[in-house]
């Protein structure tokens, strides 16, 4: 099979994610081909200012991010790597606040080792670290080993508990986590958490695709007489859901590229749990774009902050100035492909309710986190919900006042700024893992890439989808609030 060249993937993947229904056969191999057919146009910085592609409230194009994916990918690789972004403490057994959670993962692939706080540089050690938080000046609201600030998306650690892992050492990759346990997480978090918007459905088919995404954007705004009421699903909650969703894209993206063969043992990638997980479904991958171009931002606004921050754990110059050579190399590729225009959310009348609302939720989010039966999914998902929650509150919460370094040396916590680094580099490692997929699918034979079509229509088709609703309170959100405190 041939590849397509110089094909924008723009119309792609919008034709794509128009399609009223993946079920059609004739749409679904269409998806599948637009997602691995398609071949990267690089171009070295963002100069067209103007979107061409479905990507909202950014300022640059798929080809851009395409063209820096490898120099990115290169730089966080080394970055994450060293010892200031790879140490991350974290409770693991924090007790489910929503429902009994005893189970857990007996897959010897879920388990993860702990690193002896002994071998953390003192400075970063909880004990050190909580002297330098417990100076913030701004309110915390608490709960049993964690708090959130007025200004946080997620709840965070109070370094009271926890151990610390080596990141470098912890690979997102298949576990064999699955069934009513995995599937009641996503769940809690599309159905009841999720402005009300129920838009997860849960599939019967076995792994590697235990969970189902909406088709396409629109579907998810649509109501009983399919139209789309604007109006009533405005940016923000829009921009909230493709969050959550490119997060969960990505998350599938590593699973498949790092799947264990449990007959041979052997663990490769498996172009088939692609196929049924994205790219039977474009605007997947457009999630996983969008959240790396927010991600880049995010860094973006905070380069300075960043620049100048203390990253020394052996106390020699070298040592810190290795690690702010990098870190600015990646600062400087944010500048030039993070456009995301933050200014357009949160306007008008019911902004400040809007923004609370969406913190409210993401904040529920983090707090599932700890529902997760299985050690390092858990640990992923924690580090990537406050990766992710880090850089929502560097753009919707902070000024440029707020962001200067020689002001607010202490503004971030380091388990945010290192989940934050870590985040952006599990976006890049699918979009690069994206790349990987269409060079399997181009060395393919025409019979092969057939067959894979015709599994991934097979095991689409047998998923039933039921309609998406809007909804009130529910009971889960409602008992979150009451865990939370908020009224």
């Amino acid at each position: 099979m041939k590849a397509i060249s110089g094909i924008s993937l723009f119309p792609l993947l919008l034709s794509s994610a128009h399609a009223s229904s993946l079920l059609s056969d004739a749409v679904l191999r269409k998806g599948i081909h637009d997602v691995l057919d398609h071949q990267p146009i690089k171009h070295s910085e963002c100069k067209q200012y103007k979107p061409t592609g479905p990507i909202e409230t950014t300022l640059c194009d798929y080809e851009t991010l395409e063209g820096v994916t490898e120099e990115l990918f290169s730089n966080l690789s080394e970055l994450v790597h060293l010892p200031f972004f790879k140490y991350f403490q974290v409770d693991l057994y924090r007790e489910c606040p929503f429902w009994n959670e005893h189970g857990s993962c007996i897959d010897p692939g879920c388990a993860i080792t702990t690193v002896d706080e002994s071998d953390v540089p003192e400075k970063w050690r909880s004990t050190t670290l909580s002297k330098l938080e417990a100076s913030s000046i701004e309110k915390r609201h608490e709960l049993p080993g964690c708090y959130y600030r007025d200004s946080d998306f997620c709840f965070l650690d109070d370094n009271t508990e926890g151990d610390y892992f080596d990141l470098s050492l912890i690979p997102e990759r298949f576990t064999g986590y699955s069934g009513p346990g995995a599937h009641r997480i996503w769940r809690s978090i599309y159905d009841e958490n999720c402005f009300g918007l129920s838009e997860m459905s849960l599939m019967g088919g076995k792994s590697p695709a235990p969970i189902s995404l909406p088709d396409s954007m629109s579907e998810v705004f649509e109501n009983e007489d399919h139209e789309i009421d604007h109006a009533e699903h405005c940016l923000e909650k829009r921009v909230y859901y493709k969050v959550i969703s490119g997060l969960h894209a990505s998350i599938s993206t590593h699973i498949c590229m790092e799947y264990l063969n449990q007959t041979t043992g052997e663990w490769a990638p498996n172009l088939h749990c692609y196929i049924e997980r994205v790219a039977s479904h474009p605007e997947r991958l457009q999630y996983i774009y969008f959240n790396t171009v927010l991600l880049l931002r995010a860094v973006s606004r905070l380069g300075p902050y960043l620049s100048a921050y203390d990253y020394c754990s052996t106390g020699t110059h070298d040592d810190d100035q290795a690690t702010i050579d990098k870190v600015n190399k990646v600062v400087n590729i944010a500048h030039n492909v993070g456009r995301f225009d933050e200014t357009v959310l949160f306007r008008g009348q019911n902004a400040n309710v809007l923004k609370e609302e969406f913190k409210t939720h993401f904040r529920n989010v983090s707090r599932i986190m700890d529902c997760v039966g299985c050690d390092k999914c858990r640990l992923w998902g924690k580090v990537q919900t406050t990766g992710l929650a880090t850089a929502l509150k560097i753009l919707f919460e902070l000024d440029e006042k707020t962001l200067d370094p020689h002001t607010n040396a202490n503004l971030l916590q380091r388990s945010e700024v290192v989940a934050l680094v870590n985040t952006l580099y599990r976006f890049t490692e699918s979009l690069e893992a994206v790349n990987n997929f269409r060079v399997m699918w181009t060395s393919m034979s025409t019979e092969d890439s057939e067959d894979l079509i015709t599994k991934a229509e097979h095991g689409t088709v047998a998923k039933v989808r039921p309609r998406l609703t809007i909804s009130r309170e529910t009971k889960l959100t409602k008992s979150i609030r009451i865990a939370t405190g908020i009224s």
